[in-house]
């Protein structure tokens, strides 16, 4: 059994609930399910409301969360590919992540990649079991604390201290 792992960062708190869109595929739904239900998790334990909506694939992620852009303060990719018989897998791995990162930095999007990218259907229960890796839960936090770093740095120099805290540390206007 594979360990847990991540960055180890502390949830990051807010005065107001952010509120988070997961945008899941649920082309092996009872992936899907574990990686949604990581996601909840996190997103409550750190005072987030979030809502859902399904996509029929990998590829339809992005352009979701770039529709529901101005929306929502930020955003949960949710999804598995797993490797077949073709080169359609490099296609949607690359392009899913790709997309998301443009969307992330062109746009100044939050957004938290939870699209597994595996060799078998074991390898994907493993990471999305919140059990076990907790995959969808990590890209839960990960958007969490993408929107902490948007706020701090989104707010003018001198702000209020406290407002928030990044990785267990108060946010100490100036900084």
């Amino acid at each position: 059994m594979a360990e847990p792992h991540g960055p180890g960062l502390a949830l990051p708190r807010f005065e107001d609930g952010p509120t988070l869109l997961l945008v899941a595929a649920p082309f092996y739904r009872g992936i899907a399910d574990m990686l949604i239900a990581g996601a909840r998790a996190a997103a409550e334990a750190a005072g987030a409301s979030h809502e859902l909506i399904e996509v029929p694939g990998a590829l339809e992620i992005p352009t979701a969360i770039r529709l529901a852009e101005g929306r929502y303060d930020a955003f949960v990719a949710l999804g598995c590919v797993i490797r077949g018989e073709t080169t359609h897998y490099e296609t949607v791995c690359n392009d899913s992540s790709r997309t998301l990162a443009l969307l992330g930095i062109d746009r100044a999007l939050c957004i938290g990649n939870g699209i597994l990218t595996v060799e078998n259907q074991a390898q994907a229960e493993v990471r999305a079991d919140p059990a076990r890796m907790n995959k969808g839960g990590g890209a839960a936090e990960a958007a969490l604390h993408l929107l902490a770093l948007k706020r701090r740095f989104s707010a003018p120099r001198g702000g209020r201290p406290g407002e928030f805290m990044l990785a267990g540390d108060p946010l100490v206007g100036g900084v």
